[in-house]
């Protein structure tokens, strides 16, 4: 089926070279927004550092559809509420975007009833959300699914303790904005623990909610509710998703970059994979260069692991940098069973890679070259751009919309930085 998109359009095999700032994290930022849901009326949560991007403009409409006052302006998101809310979430927001899941807690707790429609997002596999309804129902939460739609009211939620199955970030999220105004205390156990959760911890202290993390954030967060939350203000974290993008496109490239206002702590897995791969790199306190090496960089085994391991997010790009390492490597991903649907598009470039199950075993080679390929999800997309930028002539990465869900300025970023690199309109596969 074909369909009239644009289309990111690359002449690769030009070394990237320079500094760049990276954006707020998108996702810390949707969250962070959606916890203005807790607010009492009248009061407001500042958020600044936030990226202007579809997903993060898409949370700012869904709000405003539920009833908040919100105002975006220069990575600036203001979120108040003035008047009644709504209950129910319209599936045009919803369906734009996953992460709309979130909201699902916070409203329940605000307005003892919620309506969502089951979520969209990217096609990486199945992302259930029967962790966040178990927890919201053992707060007393009754949850009904009817017509592709969830229903939950609660009078009033109530503090418990929660252990989840897996550390799930989208239902830690969802339980912690819950319990914040719960009555009583909850214990949530096996918590995520990225960073993006503690920022969001961040924002509900600053509306003087009572949060903590118990035992240095070993994955057990405390909450003790309150019956309403005040104005506050938070800044959203650097992205370490972005800033490792860029790193790697400095990789595959050959190339030298900085990345600036980062929190390097954030990305230690990815690092000490490229020192494994005797990758040059500099970091600092709140940058980190990575340098062109004499010889290719040296095959990896990584497997992709709740955080601090290494991130999912950043397995797309990663492999894209390893199709031409030395030697063979091998990538397990245990998050998201569909989380190879990029693996057919490097190979159109010449890329060698076998899926086995959940593995995929990468031999390198000496070249890419440029193909027409199709972004599936967002960090497909970017794997792709950076597979462009290593690769022998044009490249059109197809399904930008995935790309700009994400990445702030895509393109004119990866042009500060000598890359060759266009938005045109044009035909897409999908």
């Amino acid at each position: 089926m074909m369909e009239s998109s644009r289309y990111l359009k690359i002449t690769g095999g030009t070394p990237l070279h320079g500094s760049i700032r990276i954006q707020g994290s998108k996702n810390a930022a949707l969250p962070v927004v959606a916890s203005g849901l807790l607010l009492g009326r009248g009061e407001t949560l500042t958020c600044t550092n936030v990226p202007q991007l579809r997903d993060t403009e898409t949370m700012a409409a869904l709000l405003r559809a539920l009833g908040m006052t919100v105002t975006f302006e220069n990575g600036s998101v203001t979120v108040s509420r003035t008047g009644d809310l709504s209950c129910e979430m319209p599936a045009a927001q919803v369906q734009k975007m996953r992460a709309s899941s979130i909201v699902l807690g916070p409203l329940l707790a605000q307005q003892g009833r919620a309506v969502m429609p089951m979520p969209g997002g990217c096609t990486i596999g199945a992302r259930p959300i029967d962790l966040h309804l178990k927890g919201l129902a053992k707060m007393g939460a009754q949850i009904e699914l009817h017509h592709g739609a969830v229903y939950a009211t609660a009078e009033k939620l109530r503090g418990c303790r929660i252990y989840l199955d897996f550390p799930s970030v989208g239902a830690t999220e969802n339980l912690v904005m819950a319990a914040a105004l719960a009555e009583g205390e909850t214990i949530i156990e096996n918590a995520a623990r990225e960073p993006e959760i503690t920022n969001l911890v961040q924002a509900l202290q600053a509306m003087g909610a009572d949060v903590v993390f118990k035992k240095d954030n070993q994955g057990i967060i405390q909450v003790n509710g309150k019956p309403e939350l005040a104005s506050g203000s938070v800044r959203v974290v650097p992205d370490r998703i972005a800033a490792c993008t860029y790193l790697l496109g400095a990789v595959i490239t050959g190339g030298e970059v900085t990345v600036t206002d980062v929190m390097p702590q954030h990305f230690d897995s990815l690092l000490a994979k490229l020192e494994e791969a005797e990758v040059g790199y500099l970091r600092q306190e709140d940058r980190v260069t990575v340098y062109p090496s004499r010889e290719r960089m040296k095959s990896l085994s990584v497997k992709t692991m709740p955080y601090p391991g290494f991130p999912t997010d950043v397995q797309p790009q990663l492999m894209a940098a390893l199709c031409l390492a030395h030697g063979t490597s091998v990538v397990k991903e245990s998050i998201f069973e569909s989380r190879f649907q990029h693996v057919p598009e490097l190979r159109k470039m010449g890329a060698e890679i076998d899926i086995q199950g959940n593995t995929a075993v990468i031999r390198g080679v000496e070249t890419l070259n440029g193909s027409d390929v199709q972004a599936t999800d967002l960090r497909a997309g970017a794997a792709l751009a950076l597979a462009g930028l290593a690769a022998e002539g044009e490249t059109r990465v197809h399904g930008l919309k995935h790309i700009l869900r994400g990445y702030e300025d895509f393109d004119k970023a990866l042009n500060n930085l000598g890359a060759n690199v266009s938005i045109e309109e044009g035909e897409g596969i999908i």
